[in-house]
Order: C-alpha cells, then sequence, then structure tokens
C-alpha cells in the first residue's frame, strides 16, 4: 500500500474510533475545563466540583422541550434536599447562552446552565449525539462527581425520577 493512500485510511480509522467512543463511566476522572454559564460567564469545571463534596452533571437534549423541562424541574424541585447531602448541580445542553438563560428563568432554575454550544462538555464526557438527525443535541446522561472522580453514571436517560434516582443512590452510599 502506497503511503499516500495509508495516511488518509489511518487517519479515517482514527476518526471513526473517536466518534464510536462510550460515554465516561463510573471511576473515571471528571473533565475539568473552562465552561460558559447561562449568565455568559467563563468559569472551569474542576473549581465547582470543589465548592461541595458532590457534583451533578446532567445533560439534556434541548431546553425548553418537555423531557427536558421535566428532568431539570426535577432536579429544581429537589435542590434543597440534594443541597443538604451536598451536591452542587450543573445542567448543560448544546443551546446558546440567551436559550439557556431562559429556560433557567422561565423554570425558576437554582442552578448553573452551561451553553455548550461547542460541544466542548458534550466531548469532554465523550456524549454522542441524541439524535439521529445529526443536529449536534447533547444525549441525556448524567454525573455524580466526588473528588474529582464519576461515582455514578446514568446513561438511561432519567427525566422526571432524575433527582430521586441521585437521592436513591446517595442514600445507598451511607
Amino acid at each position: 500500500m502506497n503511503k499516500l493512500f495509508a495516511f488518509p485510511c489511518l487517519l479515517a480509522l482514527t476518526v471513526s474510533g473517536f466518534a464510536q467512543s462510550q460515554p465516561l463511566t463510573v471511576g473515571a476522572a471528571a473533565p475539568v475545563l473552562d465552561v460558559v454559564t447561562d449568565e455568559g460567564k467563563t468559569v472551569n469545571l474542576g473549581e465547582i466540583y470543589r465548592q461541595r463534596p458532590y457534583t451533578l452533571v446532567y445533560f439534556y437534549p434541548k431546553a425548553k422541550t418537555g423531557g427536558c423541562t421535566a428532568q431539570g424541574c426535577a432536579l429544581r424541585d429537589a435542590d434543597s434536599e440534594l443541597a443538604k447531602l451536598g451536591v452542587t448541580i450543573v445542567g448543560v445542553s448544546t443551546d446558546t447562552v440567551q436559550e439557556q438563560a431562559e429556560f433557567k428563568a422561565e423554570q425558576k432554575f437554582p442552578f448553573i446552565l452551561i451553553a455548550d454550544t461547542d460541544r466542548k462538555v458534550t466531548n469532554a464526557f465523550q456524549l454522542g449525539a441524541a439524535d439521529a438527525a445529526g443536529q449536534g443535541l447533547s444525549a441525556r446522561q448524567a454525573y455524580l462527581i466526588h473528588d474529582g472522580k464519576i461515582i455514578y453514571a446514568d446513561h438511561r436517560g432519567h427525566t422526571k425520577d432524575q433527582a430521586q434516582v441521585i437521592l436513591e443512590f446517595l442514600a445507598a452510599q451511607k
């Protein structure tokens, strides 16, 4: 095989391998990178992880849609109970800062939403697109982080019961 043909083939295999990667799992280091919040501010995920003993990073496909609203509202409604257990909540989608700010205000979310328009966070957690149409939406996932490591990974896509699942997991840790 000549070198001109071999390099593009190797590159294609490497890229397809990255596209097929699996989401992060329990035991993996939690990604630390700068992100943009619903207020348009840049913050570092590592700093957020250090605010409380636990950080719940949850991903949702699209602000202001049924399942995503249900998921966020379940967490909003359990925010004080989760906070008592030392949990900081961070929501992530590929929506714009403006869309995230509107969603947060409309639903009265007391937690940060990340505008991952460049898919930097989504890619760091190795999440694929949520839709077959290739619109680049985040897959619905949730990760509970403690001491910089993922201690719980939800790849099933909970919505209305997202908070309850996390509360039950934390209760089982005691």
